[in-house]
């Protein structure tokens, strides 16, 4: 990459709700975005396999570095499946491994559809990215190699059939960060004898964002001097943590690794341990990420990522020291 490339003026600090098409891969997104928009500094907050669509986090510029605060936000996805097929994907993708006659009713597939509620674990599709001795799994499929059987921890918070006409079904389903709706489909399919693979998927919300505020890739795309409108501020990224704008002072302690009593900010009264919160330069620029933790009898603002340009602030620091 070139040195230009590198500091593209056109890129931007922020993040922008995707509206990802089915089809393409997350990446491929957002290498279009990247070379189309001069963002080459990109990333996303959980990825959607190529049938998938909906709502995609991309985060650019300094919005990569809080990734992993928003990967963990709970997914609300619609869907349809067919029964009757079973597949090495789990889905219309891959390829059909068998065909059985369907024998359930619409009452058994809506019952099995609510069943997942009950679920703690699912198994890890063989062709996903989750990984085995640092290679994806999904390159041992693609290479013929024996792939392990995984398992993870999910939890489905709601589940419903919208519209059942067999051998499909649609339906709605709020779950856990990581959850693998494909591998949902084909533990329903088992549990019915018939199996069963996914054809449609739409991320309704990767929350705190929806649909609603996502824009089309081709709309991104094709219209590079909105772009910069429809880039949330890195600042507002976060919006169920409070903000909080600190004083020339106190911004110049937290650049230097202070833990910042809770006392000290306008704050004070309503934190509790464990709440989470961005502050803000006396301009209002993103300053750092900080939780509520106790320390020494005190309740402070404990840094969990700076987010200026330079390097991020030691985390072993006591209230009011610096360095």
């Amino acid at each position: 990459m070139s040195r230009r490339n590198r500091h593209d003026p056109r890129q931007l600090d922020g993040l922008l709700v995707l509206n990802k098409p089915t089809g393409p891969t997350s990446a491929a997104c957002l290498n279009r975005i990247k070379h189309g928009l001069g963002q080459f500094k990109i990333g996303h907050a959980g990825t959607l396999d190529p049938l998938a669509q909906g709502v995609l986090l991309v985060l650019l510029g300094q919005g990569t570095k809080i990734a992993s605060y928003l990967t963990g936000g709970e997914k609300i996805y619609s869907g349809e499946f067919t029964l009757g097929l079973t597949s090495d994907t789990y889905d219309s993708e891959g390829k059909i491994l068998a065909r059985s006659e369907v024998t359930a009713s619409p009452e058994e597939v809506a019952q099995a559809v609510e069943a997942w509620k009950d679920l703690t674990e699912q198994e890890v599709p063989a062709y996903s990215a989750a990984k085995h001795k640092g290679k994806p799994l999904y390159s041992l499929a693609r290479a013929g190699e024996d792939v392990p059987v995984k398992s993870k921890a999910v939890t489905v918070f709601h589940a419903e059939p919208l519209e059942i006409a067999l051998p499909t079904a649609r339906f709605r389903v709020r779950c856990s960060a990581g959850t693998y709706v494909r591998s949902l489909v084909h533990s329903l399919g088992m549990r019915l004898g018939c199996g069963a693979i996914m054809t449609q998927l739409t991320r309704e919300a990767s929350l705190p964002f929806g649909l609603e505020q996502a824009h089309d890739l081709e709309a991104v795309l094709g219209e590079p001097e909105r772009f910069a409108q429809r880039v949330i501020p890195l600042a507002e990224a976060l919006p169920h943590w409070s903000r909080l704008r600190l004083s020339d002072t106190l911004a110049a302690q937290v650049k230097n690794g202070a833990w910042l009593p809770v006392a000290e900010t306008e704050a004070e009264g309503h934190a509790a341990p464990g709440d989470h919160a961005v502050f803000l330069e006396p301009g209002g620029s993103p300053l750092a990420l900080v939780e509520a933790q106790a320390k020494d009898g005190n309740l402070c603002w404990v840094i969990l990522r700076g987010l200026w340009s330079e390097e991020a602030p030691r985390r072993d620091k006591g209230p009011g020291s610096a360095s």
